[in-house]
């Protein structure tokens, strides 16, 4: 027998969302898998939020996108934040879930393949230090780890800094979430050499209005990066 048949019979399986029996590590049982709202079908190129209609191959915006300048490239999510989507990204941003990184990793990369350019580096959002502190590790450097490690490509998860606590974009309006945002994140010189003329994948854990995305994609901009295309894990949409 075999190291893992022997672990999976001490330690069986079981679904990352509510702990039933599930046929292979890291898996969704049927019931949580059908309270998931993955994305798939025709998405906005931009920011990977779902739209009705087939999916032609062209290239399709969303009105949020047409009429908000988007500073980066092309974009996508794997999931709709909402019912057992919305469970699994606060378990991981809040409850200490660092498993769940690595199969939403695996989903980010499956999405988005069309937005993965060949020898990418790859770049999480940063926090704060202070809110590193407290919460002990950041989500979106644990999904940028794992999205690295499975398109194959680089990673560099101190190739932007937060240069100032942001505090919570939740109750602001869209002006008042990008307002907030100005600024707030740098490559550090050391850092520099590595973003220079290299093209960025940006990963986050959730893209709301977009600000977060559009304030560190200006920065690796900054600092000379000659592209920057960004996924996340989950997209809040308006009909979501």
């Amino acid at each position: 027998m075999g190291m893992q048949a022997a672990l999976h019979l001490l330690y069986p399986p079981s679904c990352i969302s509510c702990g039933d029996p599930v046929t292979s590590d890291f898996g969704l049982c049927s019931d949580c898998w059908r309270e998931t709202p993955f994305i798939g079908g025709l998405v906005c190129d931009q920011c990977g939020a779902p739209l009705p209609g087939s999916d032609t191959g062209e290239r399709v915006i969303c009105d949020d996108c047409m009429t908000i300048a988007r500073p980066w490239g092309q974009g996508r999510s794997a999931l709709l934040y909402r019912d057992n989507a919305r469970s699994l990204v606060l378990a991981l941003k809040h409850g200490d879930r660092m498993d769940l990184a690595r199969p939403a990793g695996v989903w980010m990369v499956k999405v988005a393949k069309p937005v993965i350019l060949p020898g990418a580096l790859v770049v999480p959002v940063p926090l704060h230090w202070f809110r590193l502190f407290r919460r002990k590790y950041n989500q979106a450097a644990l999904l940028s780890k794992v999205v690295a490690r499975a398109a194959g490509l680089d990673h560099c998860p101190d190739a932007l800094i937060r240069q100032r606590p942001t505090g919570t974009q939740e109750g602001k309006t869209r002006d008042g979430r990008f307002a907030n945002l100005v600024g707030a994140f740098l490559v550090p010189k050391r850092r520099q050499a590595v973003v220079e003329n290299r093209d960025i994948l940006l990963v986050d854990d959730v893209m709301t209005s977009g600000a977060t995305f559009s304030a560190a994609t200006e920065a690796l901009f900054s600092a000379g990066a000659r592209s920057v295309n960004v996924v996340s894990l989950a997209r809040v949409a308006k009909d979501a």
